[in-house]
């Protein structure tokens, strides 16, 4: 049986990647936004990765981010993955790629059906999707905002690669947002912070055993 796949995104301390370690999450997130209570400097953030366990795969989400402030990320910080959470086009997933030779996810963001109709795109071009709720027109946050979509949108839906579910999950739903969505990987932030940009390590663990008790034989609901 494969457990649920969790990514715990806007980490800002060494403490902060233990927790996600010992819970048994897959992904840390690191994010280099300025307009984020939970952004990180580039010092920081090499600390951070460097402290993570080997298997725990480092992700730097950045928004709309040019070559030059990504190669200072990438030459600085030691990473798995990049998490495109902007306006990047199809086009510009590729180029990263290509320039950087590492895994690309690109976030995704919905409101309702007829956001979707990228997705099957975007596919072509990254490693895998990040499905989020799309934030409110005058929000400074692309994501992290603690808002949920109708997860119905998702039921029966499969694209070409690898995707995960985000958006207003906690410990007490993201069961079943999987049971409901079919999701195998789920993503994190603010559902499992104290206040916003600190983490709660008590709620680190309680999501991920909630995430990985869902069972593959459990029907998904309808």
């Amino acid at each position: 049986m494969q457990r649920v796949r969790v990514k715990i995104c806007g980490l800002r301390s060494v403490a902060d990647v233990a927790a996600v370690a010992a819970a048994g999450a897959a992904y840390a997130g690191f994010v280099f936004f300025p307009k984020s209570p939970r952004h990180l400097t580039l010092e920081v953030a090499r600390s951070l990765a460097l402290s993570a366990p080997e298997g725990l795969c480092k992700v730097a989400l950045t928004v709309d981010a040019d070559d030059p402030t990504l190669d200072m990320i990438v030459e600085a910080v030691p990473l798995d993955m990049l998490q495109l959470h902007g306006h990047e086009t199809p086009e510009r997933v590729a180029a990263v790629k290509a320039r950087y030779g590492l895994p690309v996810m690109k976030a995704i963001g919905v409101a309702d059906e007829g956001d979707l109709a990228c997705l099957m795109e975007m596919s072509l071009a990254a490693d895998q999707l990040l499905i989020d709720a799309k934030p409110p027109r005058a929000a400074d946050l692309p994501g992290g905002n603690g808002l949920a979509f109708d997860w119905r949108l998702l039921v029966g839906r499969k694209w070409l690669k690898p995707w995960m579910l985000a958006g207003g999950l906690t410990p007490e739903n993201v069961a079943q947002a999987i049971r409901l969505t079919g999701a195998r990987q789920v993503d994190v932030s603010s559902g499992v912070e104290s206040v916003p940009g600190v983490k709660d390590p008590a709620k680190i663990a309680a999501f991920v055993q909630a995430a990985q008790g869902v069972k593959d034989d459990v029907p998904i609901l309808r």
